[in-house]
């Protein structure tokens, strides 16, 4: 099986949390728009001032994802 990386973007300060709430809805819609495959994707409150976004994407795809979203980082998921 292919690995699968985490794409992330970063939001801080007070409307972190919202802010990455909007962006996933950035994210899904760009993947209903491209009609692609990915179905792991989210939010998570790190803390009261840091939250992100995440979408999960095969490695093989993730140069293509990453140029065309920019995310901040990214990590393998497990």
């Amino acid at each position: 099986m292919e690995r699968q990386l985490k794409l992330i973007w970063d939001f801080r300060g007070p409307v972190g949390f919202q802010t990455a709430k909007h962006h996933e809805t950035h994210l899904r819609e760009y993947i209903q728009i491209e009609k692609l495959p990915y179905t792991i994707l989210g939010v998570e409150k790190i803390h009261d001032m840091h939250a992100i976004a995440y979408m999960v994407v095969p490695e093989s795809e993730m140069i293509g994802i990453r140029n065309a979203l920019k995310p901040h980082r990214g990590e393998v998921y497990e």
